[in-house]
């Protein structure tokens, strides 16, 4: 579901768990983690390691297909994953799915990916999370389109966008800092692009400062789908 959204550079290894009974978050062993990442979640909840391990599992797979020794994914600042050299990645679980996404740092500049359950947001989120001429985007698709959940859509979205700014700023980037466009593929109503303004100074990608991100959306197996690519 997640490669589908990316460039052909990028690999993606995703678990669902109906694909794999108990391999993203049921009773069966979870993917055996090194030890520094381990000591970080020996006082997690079990759902919290298991979703931990999972979705590192996917990123060592990921990695395997590139060509890269599978090792440690651990979180530097802002809890942002460390990479092998020479990799650029993203990672996203939510309760039944875990994806891991990566790309050389020939091919991309930075890269964002996000996943979460195809259900309205909370009552109380979405004031948080849009803009005002976002919110009204979103009751225009939704009067349009009622099957897609526009507003967890823009949260995904807003998710994705983050990932992909702070690997190339280390800077925080706040909901409000992004303005996001969606739009729908020709003849389709589940799947999409998207457009990310920067409301703040961009990052500099390959000597020129970009002023927004493009990326894509899906909606399939309860899930929504978001990812940015960031070109050099």
């Amino acid at each position: 579901m997640i490669e589908e959204l990316l460039p052909e550079s990028v690999v993606a290894v995703e678990a669902h768990a109906d694909d794999h009974p108990g391999g993203a978050h049921g009773a069966t062993p979870y993917p055996e983690l090194y030890p520094e990442e381990a000591a970080l979640v020996s006082r997690a909840v079990e759902k919290r390691r298991r979703e931990f391990a999972v979705v590192r599992g996917c990123a060592r797979r990921a990695m395997e297909k590139l060509g890269v020794p599978p090792q440690a994914v651990l979180p530097g600042e802002r809890g942002a994953p460390q990479w092998p050299e020479g990799l650029i990645g993203s990672m996203t679980h939510c309760d039944g799915y875990a994806a891991a996404a990566l790309a050389r740092g020939t091919d991309l500049a930075s890269l964002g990916i996000d996943a979460e359950p195809h259900r309205p947001l909370p009552d109380d989120v979405l004031p948080a999370v849009a803009l005002p001429g976002e919110a009204r985007r979103l009751r225009d698709l939704a009067g349009e389109r009622p099957g897609v959940h526009w507003d967890r859509l823009l949260f995904s979205a807003k998710e994705s966008v983050y990932k992909a700014w702070f690997p190339l700023t280390g800077k925080w980037l706040d909901f409000a800092e992004a303005d996001i466009e969606v739009f729908t593929d020709p003849g389709r109503t589940t799947s999409g692009g998207l457009r990310a303004g920067l409301l703040v100074p961009g990052p500099v990608v390959g000597g020129r400062r970009i002023d927004r991100f493009e990326g894509r959306w899906t909606v399939a197996r309860g899930l929504v789908a978001t990812s940015v690519a960031v070109p050099h």
